[in-house]
């Protein structure tokens, strides 16, 4: 691991800001080997304190926490360190989102669940380059079960709302709901 860190310059210090205690702590010591100088926040009000106070040369914001949205973390970041390196991670891979979250500054986006090579590959792409594609991506089954709990979780868990905006028989996401989700 030692060669990435190479890549990583002089300035070290990257902010994880993510709601899940568990996925944080192991992010933050899979960082740590890699080379990066790492500080956590569980919050968006605790990752817009830090971003403020020492804005990190690198970022790793999760989209949806429990008190708001990740972005907010990104336009402080972007306003106070412009030359910041950040990726914004979430649970619920949606175009419209990835988008939003270029146009405000993150420097790519992540479907979760990515793990600390995606991430240091993300983080240490420059200009046209592309990071090499995961590993082990999410399979087709897999992002649509997303998809479909996501439009689950934004109707209020309705199953008869979430049907009819899919455009689906409500029995058939019923079955779809009962299952265990794909890998």
């Amino acid at each position: 691991m030692a060669e990435q860190s190479l890549d990583i310059g002089p300035d070290k210090t990257l902010l994880l800001v993510d709601d899940d205690e568990s996925f944080l702590k192991r992010l933050a010591k899979a960082m740590e080997k890699r080379g990066f100088e790492v500080e956590i926040a569980g919050s968006v009000a605790a990752g817009r304190a830090v971003a403020t106070a020492r804005p990190p040369a690198y970022a790793v914001v999760d989209l949806r926490l429990e008190d708001g949205n990740g972005l907010d973390v990104v336009e402080v970041l972007r306003e106070k360190r412009p030359d910041s390196r950040i990726v914004v991670l979430t649970g619920y891979g949606a175009i419209a989102t990835a988008v939003a979250a270029v146009k405000i500054g993150a420097t790519d986006y992540l479907s979760k669940p990515a793990d600390a090579t995606d991430i240091v590959n993300a983080l240490l792409a420059t200009g046209d380059d592309l990071p090499p594609p995961p590993e082990n991506p999410m399979s087709a089954d897999r992002v649509r079960w997303e998809h479909i709990q996501r439009v689950y979780e934004l109707c209020d868990r309705n199953v008869s709302e979430t049907a009819r905006r899919l455009n689906m028989h409500r029995r058939t996401l019923q079955r779809i709901l009962a299952k265990r989700s794909p890998r």
